[in-house]
């Protein structure tokens, strides 16, 4: 990239500013290594989405050139898309493709967030599950030197990876490898921070961890997830709250191949629609809702369905067949149901609870992952606790 030095120097600056006034950075250091740390030397390339003259939603790819118009869109506070399943993925024209993104360079004030929340310290050993570009690694580097080791499923990715961040300075020590199983060198950390999503906390991250050590993960709990802070205890225990940041991580995938993707039986026949107190819009439009509903209906999957006339709907929908459906126009106080149960009364029993609480928000939840693999979590103020069973 035939980029000036001193222009890209002051879009870094620019953004570290933008993400201290937002409060997603708080401290100094963190500060300063947003402002030093080439975000456009990890990712020179990437998808934005668009619709094209068919009316068809393709990735379009944009490449860095070291103009003062990409280095300002590679400093936006956006997540960048830099890689498509090549499974899914169909050229459309030279620049164009369809497909299911795998790997991208997150919100920078996602990741400052998150980088604050794990409170390093000097001489702290910190674990990264997912290196992805490698972004992250070197901010983690730019603050902690040579402490720092990350895991990633892909093999070209962490080498990718490797070959940049040395271009930019920094050797953490990379490894390729399922992240759900750690760090293949072993060995425990102080700090743990993970950029894709897991049903529950893996058994080797408490492996790797001691007592004092901090998780910060995204759980994927089905209908909702979010971003929790862990502390693990003597008794191996990994236990506190969901955080006041907000995002979602791709899952976590297995190996370079796989992109995890839950196999749901034929919707059971409709055993009726009724009217509900609770709309479809109610459950879209507030997060904490969705997060409190995921603990009233574990390994439950809340989509969009389209019907054919081109309605839409919110739907849920169970391993067993079970599944529930309301609009989200025209009669928005009615909801479709079929299967063993009748899911929608779960989610009208959370809606009373939620509100009867004062619409507590998410980092009002506690989460604890015990030494057995079992977990649970809690309404902090009052102890309210909802039993999260086991991954399938």
């Amino acid at each position: 990239m035939n980029d000036s030095p001193d222009r890209a120097r002051s879009h870094r600056k620019a953004l570290a500013d933008q993400l201290t006034t937002a409060g997603a950075i708080r401290t100094r250091p963190w500060a300063d290594a947003f402002a030093d740390v080439p975000r456009h030397l990890f990712v020179p390339h990437w998808y934005e989405q668009e619709t094209d003259a068919r009316g068809i939603t393709v990735w379009r790819e944009r490449r860095a050139t070291g103009t003062d118009a990409d280095l300002a869109a590679v400093y936006r506070d956006r997540t960048l898309v830099t890689a498509l399943d090549p499974a899914t993925a169909e050229q459309v024209d030279e620049t164009a493709w369809t497909g299911i993104p795998t790997s991208s360079s997150t919100l920078p004030s996602l990741m400052a967030r998150m980088l604050e929340d794990l409170a390093v310290e000097d001489g702290h050993r910190v674990l990264e599950i997912g290196t992805g570009t490698g972004y992250n690694a070197a901010l983690l580097s730019r603050r902690l030197g040579g402490a720092v080791h990350s895991v990633d499923v892909d093999p070209g990715l962490v080498e990718t990876a490797r070959q940049r961040l040395a271009e930019a300075g920094y050797v953490p020590r990379l490894a390729a490898g399922n992240g759900s199983l750690g760090h293949p060198a072993g060995g425990t950390f102080d700090r743990i921070i993970a950029t894709c999503s897991v049903p529950a906390v893996p058994d080797a991250w408490l492996d790797h961890s001691k007592p004092g050590t901090l998780l910060v993960t995204d759980l994927d709990l089905g209908i909702e997830g979010g971003l929790v802070r862990l502390g693990v205890d003597d008794a191996r225990s990994a236990v506190g709250h969901f955080t006041a940041t907000c995002g979602r991580f791709m899952a976590a995938r297995t190996d370079a191949t796989s992109y995890p993707a839950p196999r749901w039986p034929d919707r059971a026949p409709t055993a009726g629609t009724r009217p509900t107190t609770v709309a479809a819009a109610d459950i879209r439009a507030d997060y904490p809702f969705r997060l409190l509903l995921a603990f009233h209906l574990p390994r439950t999957r809340l989509v969009h369905h389209i019907d054919e006339a081109g309605a839409m709907a919110l739907q849920l929908k169970r391993p067993d067949g079970s599944w529930a459906r309301a609009p989200l126009a025209d009669d928005p106080t009615t909801v479709t149901h079929g299967g063993v149960r009748d899911l929608w009364q779960q989610v009208e029993a959370a809606w009373q609870w939620w509100n009867d609480a004062g619409r507590p928000s998410q980092d009002r939840f506690g989460y604890a992952r015990e030494p057995d693999g079992s977990a649970y979590a809690w309404h902090i103020p009052d102890g309210t606790r909802w039993d999260l069973p086991a991954p399938v």
